[in-house]
């Protein structure tokens, strides 16, 4: 049975939608709630409909009212599948049947059943399908799924300790400070850990022309990232670099990216890498923003610029950085993929590991692969 704990935002804002509409419940009631899914499935809209019936209904009349705002939140007139995506996307990425009996069991009145049952589309399938041939409707759906990855920053160890209930080194004072409150009897032995911290996460991102496919969707996992944890950088570039990092400090991810592209003006125009990260190196890297940090640079290669610019700015960024990890989207699911355009062939022998950004399912990747790099 799937954990509901990631379900849990889900189910307090159905409550406020239910509060919205008149209903008479508060935080005690969507608690209850909560606490009613936890054995459940989240995943089954029979186990959401009669789980909420049961305790947040408390008057007969106000049966439709909640039949209502259930049919609109979870299954959406305008575009059901899309939201059922998001939903089962959350817990699970099996193919599924959600199913769910009419409003009304007891088929008191004289009005037709109410069927909300609805066929959840392949999950697995749709993020594994390029972001340029994804209709409007699935791109919607996959920035809905992505909206809900839980990214994990990479993290290195300091040489700092800390008071730790294990380890490999033993914390003598702390030892001796116990024997002494003891009155000197035989303490239990106390250890010290390396302290952790996050690794700084700098994401460089190609919003030229050629990348119009991506851009969006790069900048929406950006945006996921940026949420997630507090040493998160986002650049964009296309004949130049600009620093978005603020405009996606919003909690409207809608919002956030308006504010993005209003300050980038070369949006979907040309493009010079070399220039780019030279201009990073000397306004940012050499700074020390991205010291002993992980770059993630999206691009798909295509430079007008010098050769030679781009050589000496990667190398220096490789040199700067922790890490530094390339996503192509050409590159695809390509397992023997070789540069073929002239920025990729210049800027390869810089790269630590090659990505592909085309599908949901490499953002994916992408998110497991960073805890990774420590």
């Amino acid at each position: 049975m799937p954990d509901s704990a990631p379900f849990t935002g889900v189910l307090v804002n159905f409550v406020r939608e239910l509060r919205a509409a008149g209903l008479a419940v508060g935080t005690g009631d969507a608690e209850t709630f909560c606490a009613a899914m936890t054995p459940l499935d989240p995943t089954d809209l029979v186990d959401l409909y009669w789980a909420g019936r049961a305790t947040l209904v408390r008057r007969r009349e106000s049966i439709p009212d909640y039949d209502e705002v259930f049919r609109r939140y979870f299954l959406d007139a305008a575009d059901p599948v899309s939201e059922l995506l998001t939903l089962k996307a959350l817990l699970t990425e099996d193919e599924a049947v959600l199913n769910i009996p009419a409003t009304d069991p007891a088929g008191e009145g004289d009005e037709e059943e109410a069927v909300l049952g609805w066929m959840a589309s392949d999950v697995e399938s749709l993020k594994r399908k390029a972001f340029a041939a994804c209709t409007p409707e699935e791109l919607a759906a996959l920035r809905r799924i992505m909206a809900r990855i839980r990214l994990t920053p990479p993290r290195r160890r300091t040489r700092r300790s800390l008071p730790a209930r294990s380890g490999r080194t033993p914390d003598l004072r702390r030892t001796l400070r116990e024997s002494m409150r003891m009155h000197g009897e035989p303490a239990e032995l106390c250890w010290r850990a390396r302290k952790v911290r996050l690794r700084p996460l700098i994401f460089i991102l190609d919003i030229s022309g050629s990348m119009a496919d991506y851009s969006r969707n790069l900048l929406q996992f950006a945006y996921c990232a940026n949420r997630a944890a507090a040493k998160v950088e986002v650049f964009c570039f296309g004949t130049r670099l600009t620093r978005i990092t603020k405009a996606l400090e919003t909690r409207n991810p809608d919002a956030a990216l308006q504010r993005a592209a209003r300050e980038v003006f070369d949006w979907e125009g040309g493009t010079r890498i070399g220039e780019s990260l030279d201009a990073f190196v000397r306004d940012w890297g050499r700074r020390g923003l991205c010291r002993g940090g992980v770059v993630v640079i999206c691009s798909d290669g295509l430079d007008r610029g010098d050769p030679d610019v781009l050589s000496t700015a990667m190398e220096r960024l490789s040199r700067l950085c922790y890490r530094l990890l390339w996503m192509n989207p050409h590159k695809g699911d390509d397992q023997q993929f070789r540069p073929s355009t002239l920025g990729m062939m210049v800027a390869a022998p810089h790269i630590d590991l090659m990505l592909s950004g085309h599908d949901m399912r490499s953002m994916e990747e992408l998110a497991a692969l960073l805890p990774t790099l420590s």
